[in-house]
Order: structure tokens, then C-alpha cells, then sequence
């Protein structure tokens, strides 16, 4: 079935009795596919004709029911026995963002998850962090360990100078309290980057 024919059958909830099939291509046409139009952000899902408030509704709650979906394949978990889930999560949460965001994940003492918070949101290309406000949390939180994880909007998931030097602060800041900084992962829309895989962890 077709990106915009799936689209059409949930925007038919949100306008009955009303073809939907044109404003379902219309989405598809400025978002790229499926997964673009579902995690586009209100004001620009607006910006499509004929898209009112139910439209946008219906739209984003699909995609909280999609990330906690995700969510439940590492909920209790242990996190690192579960990469390749993790990051099926960690890309539902961040892949289609078009501004950057860094989130962290506190794992317990065993590796299993504890809370996946947003530590910041900024620009197309730069997010503020402020490595003792997330050890500060981790603290709150009672958790041995942490992993990284923000978004590339660009599509080039490659770690940047700054992205280097911040999570060798963000390690500085761990390492002295007794957490664990496992990794640091970089989203983009089609591939991902490990700081760990590549040796900068």
C-alpha cells in the first residue's frame, strides 16, 4: 500500500465524509514520505492546504502511538544487549526533526533504561548542552550510565568538532560522580553515527 493511501485512511478519520486523497498526496508531496508527514511539526503540517487542527491531531497521534511503539521493544530492557532496537527508537524519536535536539537516555545500574529525556532543542544546526545540568539529572535520577543521542537535520550524521569537544566535557563531568558515558550516537534520516564505533569514545 502506498505512502499517501495509508495517510488517506487515517486522514479520513479527522474529516469524514470528505476525499481525502488529495490532501494526503499534498503531504507527501512537501514532507518526502510517510514518517516525514507524521513527525513535521504542527506549523508546518498547517502549511499544506485544507490542513486544520483535527487533520493535525490525527497526525500526531500516530506518531506518539509509533515512538511509544519503539519505546516498548527497550522499555526494561538492558539497553546495550538491545542496540539495534535502541536505535530504531532513538530514530523514530529524532530522525525527521528539522531543528536539532539532544536527548539522553539514564540507564540503572544494570543497563536498563531508566527515562529518555530531551536535554536541549535548538537550530537546523546547533543545540545548546550543558554537561552539568545532565549530570545533575543523572544524579536526580539515580542512573550509573548514560548514552548521547541528538539529530543531524542535514542528513550527514558525521560528528562535527564541536559535537567531539562537548562530549569530552560531558565525559570529564561523568567520569569523577561514578557515571558511565557508553556512547554518544549522531541521527540522520537514513544512516546513524556511533562515537564508540568510531573510536571517539
Amino acid at each position: 500500500m502506498p505512502d499517501y493511501e495509508v495517510l488517506e485512511l487515517i486522514l479520513f478519520n479527522a474529516v469524514p465524509r470528505k476525499d481525502t486523497k488529495g490532501i494526503a498526496k499534498a503531504l507527501i508531496d512537501k514532507f518526502g514520505d510517510f514518517e516525514g508527514v507524521i513527525s513535521a511539526e504542527p506549523a508546518r503540517l498547517r502549511e499544506v492546504p485544507d490542513v486544520k487542527d483535527a487533520i493535525v491531531a490525527q497526525l500526531k497521534v500516530i506518531e506518539t502511538a509509533a515512538q511509544r511503539l519503539t519505546r516498548s521493544q527497550v522499555k526494561d530492557k538492558t539497553v546495550l544487549s538491545s542496540w539495534s532496537a535502541l536505535m530504531g527508537y532513538c530514530k523514530a524519536r529524532m530522525a525527521r526533526l528539522e531543528r536539532e535536539e539532544f536527548r539522553i537516555l539514564f540507564l540503572d545500574r544494570k543497563n536498563v533504561l531508566i527515562a529518555d529525556e530531551a536535554q536541549g532543542r535548538g537550530t537546523v544546526d546547533h543545540v545548546p548542552v550543558y554537561p552539568r545540568e545532565i549530570m545533575k539529572r543523572a544524579l536526580e535520577l539515580n542512573a550509573s550510565a548514560i548514552i548521547l543521542a541528538h539529530n543531524h537535520p542535514s542528513g550527514d550524521p558525521t560528528p562535527s568538532r564541536a559535537d567531539i569537544e562537548m562530549t569530552k566535557q560531558i565525559v570529564s563531568v561523568a567520569k569523577p560522580l561514578g557515571v558511565t558515558v557508553h556512547d554518544h550516537v549522531i541521527i540522520a534520516r537514513e544512516m546513524d553515527a556511533s562515537f564508540k564505533a568510531l573510536g571517539l569514545l
